[in-house]
């Protein structure tokens, strides 16, 4: 297993975490995890790469040790934070990024509002969440409304949680069951932390339970795409939960958002579900190489 650093930085006033791999004089990749997960889980991926790399990964706000709001979470504060980021680590030459599922819908965000700032792009499954007609804004509005009340009341919606580190890697396995048992032991280490009672819970803030008020409008972020001048490789995953669940990987809706990549790569790995960097990272790892080295 490849050594890997942890460092903090303050970034728009937040005490992020940063989990690094590599040298300082190599070529930089910046890489962002997804919902519910945390940097150290790309470790997989980077055992497994060929050459030699810096490599930056946060803890996004509000998941694994990077400060969180402690209330509602908004997508362009999450753009702002990686704007700043990069400004930190390379201010003066453009970079290249990874980003699964969360991770990845914001440096494709990030990658249209700022394409002078990114030279090549890897998206594991970020494009996007189902369509929201206007009709979903009154439920939408009124649900977020309830979430407030039942915090003051002292009720929430709390992430589960386990009487050991053992316990909690047997649910990853449950809900991936693709993963290894040392693959599940280290996230459900990495994942996990001590909570006041004793148990073992999710390292994140659980204000991420809560949807935020406003509608995800696709038609801005496919806007933003169509900005995007770096080279794009998408990488999906057979068994996804995203194709079976929201639009299906041959449907119109998918195919409507990729057309907005210009000059986009796919590839879809078979032995793969959404957490394809945990499932198949040495096959990641050989298509992140080949597409950031040409």
């Amino acid at each position: 297993m490849k050594t890997s650093q942890s460092e903090f930085v303050t970034l728009r006033g937040y005490r992020y975490h940063l989990r690094t791999w590599g040298v300082p004089d190599a070529p930089l990749l910046v890489m962002l995890h997804g919902w519910g997960d945390v940097a150290a889980t790309w470790q997989f991926v980077i055992d497994e790469f060929a050459h030699e790399w810096r490599i930056v990964a946060p803890d996004l706000r509000g998941f694994g040790q990077s400060q969180g709001n402690n209330s509602t979470y908004w997508f362009a504060d999450y753009v702002a934070d990686l704007d700043a980021l990069l400004e930190h680590l390379s201010p003066d030459a453009p970079v290249k990024l990874v980003g699964h599922s969360l991770g990845g819908n914001l440096v494709s965000l990030y990658a249209g509002v700022r394409p002078e700032r990114v030279t090549r792009l890897v998206n594991l499954e970020g494009t996007g969440l189902p369509p929201h007609p206007p009709e979903m804004a009154p439920a939408r509005m009124a649900n977020w409304l309830n979430a407030l009340r039942e915090q003051d009341q002292g009720k929430f919606p709390w992430f589960k949680s386990y009487a050991t580190y053992a316990e909690f890697a047997t649910r990853l396995k449950r809900d991936n069951p693709r993963l290894t048992d040392e693959r599940a032991d280290f996230m459900a280490a990495n994942l996990g932390e001590v909570k006041a009672d004793g148990t073992i819970g999710l390292a994140a803030d659980v204000h991420h339970r809560v949807d935020s008020p406003n509608l995800y409008k696709v038609e801005e972020y496919m806007a933003t795409w169509r900005k995007i001048t770096a080279p794009v490789l998408m990488i999906t995953g057979a068994h996804s939960f995203l194709f079976s669940r929201f639009f299906g990987k041959d449907a119109p809706e998918y195919r409507r958002r990729i057309e907005c990549f210009q000059g986009i790569e796919e590839i879809m790995l078979e032995h793969s579900g959404h957490n394809m960097h945990h499932d198949e990272p040495e096959r990641v790892a050989q298509l992140i190489e080949e597409f950031m080295l040409r």
